[in-house]
């Protein structure tokens, strides 16, 4: 009988670690900054990104959804160098809240807003977009 309890007990100890690493973060694409930004407070110099989802959702204001707004990473040479929210609007919903040009399927658009305050990032990645929006550097 104590045989079979440490096997299970050692079965359980092998098996917690595996299911409790973190979700391999999705690619949203590669995007290429013009000028120097501001993400989550720190800056981030002008230069070509990839963009990946970590599998973290932000906290969702009263009356929204859970999975309105999530964290994505700005990845330079294997390296995250920045993290910042984005905002996940499907595909059915984009054309309520779009009044301006949509990027390609599985595209990337990345403007400069009026009055050159902002940056926006705008990725649709398999018929749902993510929009990021980067306070310019200083």
């Amino acid at each position: 009988m104590r045989k079979h309890i440490l096997t299970a007990t050692l079965m359980v100890a092998l098996a917690v670690p595996a299911f409790a690493q973190a979700p391999a973060a999705t690619s949203l694409g590669s995007v290429t900054l013009t000028k120097k930004v501001m993400a989550d407070g720190q800056p981030l110099a002008a230069g070509t990104y990839q963009v990946r989802l970590t599998g973290e959702h932000a906290k969702p204001a009263v009356g929204q959804s859970p999975d309105a707004e999530t964290y994505v990473e700005f990845v330079r040479a294997g390296k995250v160098v920045a993290r910042e929210v984005a905002t996940v609007v499907t595909g059915s919903d984009i054309a309520t809240v779009a009044k301006w040009r949509k990027p390609m399927a599985n595209g990337v658009r990345v403007e400069t807003l009026k009055g050159n305050d902002y940056v926006r990032v705008w990725i649709a990645k398999a018929g749902t977009h993510y929009l990021i929006n980067l306070p310019a550097g200083a």
